[in-house]
C-alpha cells in the first residue's frame, strides 16, 4: 500500500514540475546517446538533481524579484501569475536539458531562450527601459539563481559538497550562462559573493517585487490541501534569503522560530520529496 501511494504522489508531482509531455522529455534528456555538456561527475548534476532545488528555487525568484528591471520584465511578459505552472515547467526543463541532456539539446534549448529574451523589450513604470537579453540583466539573474541554489544544497541537500564542490557548481553554472549571453560570470563562490554585491545598489523592492512575495507567499497556486507543505517550503525559501533582501521585502527574522521549526521542517520536507520521487524499484528474478 505504501508503495502504491509513493507511485501516485511520484506521479502527480512530476506531472506538476515537468508537464503533460514530462515523460517523453525526460527520455529525451537521459536516453538519447552523445556528448554532454557535464559528465557525471559535475557538481550541477549533484545540485540540480536534488530535492532542495524546491526551496532554492522559490527563494531565487524571491531574490531576482529586487532588480527593478528584472522585474519589470518578468512581470509584464513571463505570465506568472496567468500561468505559474507551465513558467515553472519551462524553467525546470531547461535546467534538466542543459546539465543532463545532450550537447545538441542543450545549445538548442539556450538558442531557444536567447531568442525570448531577445523579444522582451520594455519600459518601467519609472520610465527606465529594459531588454531581457541585456548581458547585464542576465547577469543578475544567473548570480540569483546560483547563490540561491547553492545556499538551498548547502542547507538541504541529501549529500552537501565540499567547499572545492560548490566552487565548482559555480563554474558548472558559468557555462550555461556564457551560453546565454552572461558576460565573465562567476567562476568560483569568492566571485558569486563579490558579484551579488556588486549589484547591491541597483536593488530595491518595487511594488511588484511585493506583490511577487506576496503571490507566492500568501496566495499560491496549489491546493488548499497541500498548501501546509507549500508553506514550510515558502518559510525555508524566505529563511535562504541573505539578511539585506528580506529587510527590503519587508520579511522579518524570527531566529528562535527559524532555527527550532522552520529549518527542521525544511529538513523533513526535502527528506519526504526525496523519498517520494526515488524511482521505483525493479523486482529481480525470482
Amino acid at each position: 500500500m505504501l508503495s502504491v501511494v509513493r507511485d501516485h504522489l511520484r506521479q502527480a508531482l512530476f506531472r506538476r514540475v515537468a508537464g503533460p509531455d514530462g515523460p517523453a522529455t525526460r527520455a529525451r534528456i537521459h536516453e538519447t546517446p552523445g556528448p554532454r555538456w557535464f559528465g557525471p561527475d559535475r557538481p550541477i548534476r549533484a545540485v540540480h538533481g536534488d530535492a532542495s532545488m524546491f526551496i532554492g528555487g522559490l527563494s531565487a525568484l524571491l531574490l531576482q524579484s529586487l532588480h527593478p528591471l528584472a522585474m519589470a520584465a518578468v512581470a509584464g511578459h513571463s505570465g506568472y501569475r496567468g500561468d505559474p505552472w507551465g513558467r515553472l515547467q519551462r524553467t525546470s526543463t531547461f535546467l534538466a536539458v542543459t546539465t543532463y541532456g545532450t550537447a545538441g539539446d542543450a545549445r538548442r534549448a539556450v538558442d531557444q531562450v536567447r531568442a525570448i529574451h531577445e523579444r522582451i523589450r520594455g519600459t518601467t513604470a519609472d520610465g527606465e527601459p529594459y531588454h531581457a537579453a541585456d548581458p547585464h540583466l542576465l547577469g543578475w539573474v544567473h548570480a540569483a539563481e546560483t547563490d540561491s541554489f547553492l545556499r538551498a544544497h548547502e542547507r538541504f541537500g541529501a549529500r552537501p559538497l565540499d567547499a572545492d564542490g560548490y566552487d565548482g557548481y559555480v563554474a558548472d553554472a558559468a557555462r550555461v550562462a556564457r551560453a546565454l549571453g552572461v558576460t565573465d560570470p562567476p567562476r568560483d563562490r569568492r566571485e558569486l559573493a563579490a558579484r551579488l554585491a556588486a549589484y547591491r545598489p541597483e536593488l530595491r523592492a518595487t511594488p511588484e517585487a511585493r506583490a511577487t512575495a506576496r503571490f507566492l507567499l500568501l496566495q499560491p497556486p496549489v491546493p488548499l490541501a497541500v498548501r501546509p507543505l507549500y508553506g514550510g517550503l515558502a518559510a525555508n525559501a524566505v529563511a535562504l534569503l541573505p539578511p539585506w533582501a528580506r529587510r527590503l521585502l519587508w520579511l522579518p527574522r524570527i531566529p528562535l522560530v527559524e532555527d527550532v521549526a522552520i529549518r527542521p521542517t525544511g529538513q523533513a520536507l526535502t527528506r519526504t520529496i526525496r523519498w517520494v520521487m526515488r524511482p521505483p524499484t525493479t523486482p529481480g528474478p525470482d
